[in-house]
């Protein structure tokens, strides 16, 4: 199936100008909201088991349509991988690294909700596997099979309520993957003789997560082995009557459960307690492939325990580990689970930050993982034997580990920076060197001008040093005298690095494409810093952290080239609660504000939040617990200092924003409206704590610059 193109007619007319004549420039253009969604965004990559293809995802949109539709992409690998031999001379724009010219082949194109992509080894050769929708009026998620030299797809898997996650074991035998299996009655099956009651029944907590109420199913993870006719088995429910999820929800994926090499086995991450809304206690098990009961692997261990990974002999299952419970931003540990001695150590004990994503090396004696390290997300490397930890890539980059590539040095990785979203790269782990495998916005890259990144220190209050990146824009020249406004991004989470992640909608190369200077500061409590700096906002929401931003801007404001009169303050969730603070304590610094889904009275959030243990840790508990948690309350609820508004403020909240409920958004404009605070209030009835929807994506940037616009660009 040919592979439509989504440039538009006026770029792809830019494009055929400038190829009349070698001597003609393309005309250079800037980032705008509409050619954000314009940009293909790469998904999910899996490499073949013989190491020579590499497949992945790619979704582009469609912004009159307002939806997106993805492709499935096939490219073979170099004959010979390593540092000289994979680039031809061509940099990548915007990431500045060597590119190799390859050419993807598209085996799939245009089917929308195409995920979940895996190698299979079949008698009749390697295969590709992937969810994608069946045909008709009521389309269904199911696995689909595809040979990488082309043909026609053909339908594995026909259940009912559908399949996602799809995992594949090594010997090809058998498929996993998660069933959403109804166990709760609504009120119409309790009270069948009332079929248009339209009312919930709710006996315990956790009854609406994130963006989504409780379906009455739960997410149980399948194993359905493939025949000797080729076809597949019914499938085996290895959780069959556990009301508990496999992924956890709501970020949870494949990742969360894994087969042993011999595809035996099953492990899965399960949160079996009786307080699921106060409590990380998640846990490792192990499950026969074909049903029965489950082994706990971690008992005692009273933290997120996560994404468990065979390695390759069968002899360790290396998982995400943390230590407290209750703190969901806790380090993140590499345990190794000995299968035989079934003892747990951790590997990576000399590491002072967390460990995430372990992927097995191809000897089993060494695994892989990324971390955040000083605003940036790197690649390390761990000996499963002595825990040496080594760092292998570096600069300006947020790198996300896909896996070893099987007989070669290289890895296979994403790679983003504030500039550019994310391409496939590889790196080679005895050099360190990255080369970047696709250039799937090339194109557009090639006449875009772009903004500069540097990052810089500044002092904080307490004299410690304070990690900042600062985006200029386009033309900016520090030796001129022209004076440019400024945004000073309030980073959410609250544990949440600011590394070289490229948004699409706290988008900084956009913001600095518009004329902004942006100041982007790693504030007190974000990981990349040492474990201690993490910690240090738990407890403490409206004190240091507040202080960094602060000092973070006085100093940036110090710039000559700043101009002090028109700078912003803007962020979401943590960043929005930011604003809402600052709003009542900046002391004139600020031109304006935005507050994206932020927390505005702590006392009401705790009544209407759904994950319990995030405020529990944060706060201390809920604020009747004692006075001396009411006083903490007291002293960083924004809602308590209102009375000192007087900065024009832009409000947006998602009507589905079930962590920071609707209600802190309207509190905080009706607090605004009634002081005479020029204020407006962005309210989508179809988004969650995220704007998602293509045009709803676009009218909030055009909201939010308009109002940045008012008051912070010249008359």
């Amino acid at each position: 199936m040919a592979m439509k193109t989504t440039q538009s007619l006026a770029l792809i007319a830019v494009m055929l100008i400038g190829s009349l004549s070698p001597f003609r420039c393309v005309a250079a253009q800037r980032m705008t909201p509409e050619l954000l969604w314009k940009l293909s965004r790469i998904g999910e990559a899996a490499i073949s088991p013989d190491g020579k293809l590499v497949a992945y995802v790619v979704t582009r949109y469609d912004l009159q349509a307002n939806a997106g539709k993805s492709d499935l992409l096939v490219v073979e690998m170099p004959a010979e991988l390593g540092p000289q031999k994979d680039a031809a001379g061509a940099t990548s724009a915007g990431f500045g690294t060597a590119r190799l010219s390859v050419s993807a082949k598209v085996l799939v194109a245009e089917v929308k909700g195409l995920g979940s992509v895996n190698w299979i080894e079949r008698p009749e050769g390697k295969r590709l596997l992937y969810i994608g929708p069946t045909a008709g009026e009521k389309p269904t998620p199911q696995a689909w099979m595809v040979n990488p030299a082309g043909g026609e797809p053909v339908q594995l898997t026909s259940i009912p309520e559908g399949i996602s996650n799809l995992k594949v074991s090594n010997d090809g035998q058998r498929l996993a993957f998660t069933v959403d299996v109804k166990m709760d009655s609504n009120v119409n099956e309790l009270y069948t003789d009332l079929p248009k009651a339209d009312a919930r029944i709710i006996d315990g907590l956790m009854y609406r997560h994130w963006n989504a109420w409780h379906d009455y199913a739960y997410s149980h993870v399948h194993v359905a082995k493939f025949g000797s006719d080729g076809k597949l088995m019914p499938p085996v429910d290895l959780m069959r009557s556990l009301k508990t999820d496999c992924p956890l929800p709501p970020f949870g994926g494949a990742e969360q459960f894994d087969f042993s090499p011999d595809g035996r086995e099953v492990a899965l991450t399960l949160k079996l307690v009786n307080n699921s809304a106060e409590s990380t206690d998640s846990g490792i098990y192990l499950a026969n492939s074909d049903g029965g009961p489950l082994e706990n692997i971690t008992p005692g261990m009273v933290g997120y325990d996560r994404e468990p990974k065979y390695s390759n002999d069968g002899r360790t299952i290396a998982f995400d580990s943390m230590a407290r419970p209750g703190f969901e931003a806790d380090r993140n540990r590499v345990m190794l689970y000995d299968r035989a001695t079934k003892r747990v150590s951790e590997v990576t004990s000399s590491l002072e930050q967390s460990a995430h994503h372990v992927e097995w090396g191809n000897d089993s004696n060494k695994l892989f993982f990324q971390s955040e390290t000083l605003g940036t997300t790197q690649v390390f490397e761990v000996d499963a034997h002595t825990g040496r930890v080594r760092q292998l890539t570096s600069g300006q980059f947020d790198f996300g580990l896909v896996g070893a590539i099987p007989g070669t040095t290289s890895l296979l990785v994403t790679q983003q920076n504030m500039l550019r979203p994310v391409e496939l790269a590889l790196v080679d782990t005895t050099t360190g060197t990255v080369t970047t495998l696709t250039d799937e916005n090339g194109t557009i890259y090639q006449s875009l001008e772009l903004p500069r990144i540097e990052q810089r220190w500044f002092q904080a209050s307490d004299g410690k040093q304070v990690h900042n990146w600062v985006v200029f824009p386009p033309g900016y020249d520090a030796k001129s005298d022209r004076q440019w406004p400024m945004l000073t991004y309030c980073q959410g989470g609250p544990q949440s690095q600011i590394g070289q992640w490229f948004s699409y909608r706290w988008n900084f190369h956009l913001m600095a494409a518009r004329g902004y200077v942006v100041l982007a500061v790693n504030r007190r409590g974000l990981p990349g810093f040492g474990q201690a700096w993490n910690d240090q906002i738990s407890g403490d929401w409206g004190g240091q952290a507040m202080r960094d931003i602060l000092a973070s801007t006085d100093a940036m404001m110090a710039d000559p080239t700043i101009d002090r009169r028109r700078v912003a303050a803007v962020g979401a969730s943590f960043g929005g609660y930011t604003v809402y603070w600052l709003m009542g304590n900046h002391a004139d610094r600020f031109c304006a504000m935005i507050s994206h889904c932020g927390v505005y009275n702590l006392e009401s959030m705790y009544g209407s939040t759904e994950e319990l243990f995030f405020v529990n840790w944060d706060m201390g508990g809920p604020f009747w617990k004692n006075t001396e948690i009411q006083s903490a309350y007291d002293r960083f609820s924004p809602h308590r200092f209102a009375g000192n508004w007087k900065t024009p403020l832009l409000v947006i909240h998602g009507e589905k924003d079930f962590r920071v409920p609707l209600s802190q958004g309207m509190e905080a404009f009706t607090a605004a409206q009634v002081q005479g605070v020029p204020s407006r209030f962005l309210y989508f009835p179809n988004e969650g704590h995220w704007v998602t929807s293509p045009q709803n994506s676009v009218l909030w940037s055009r909201v939010f610059f308009d109002w940045v616009d008012r008051y912070c660009q010249p008359k």
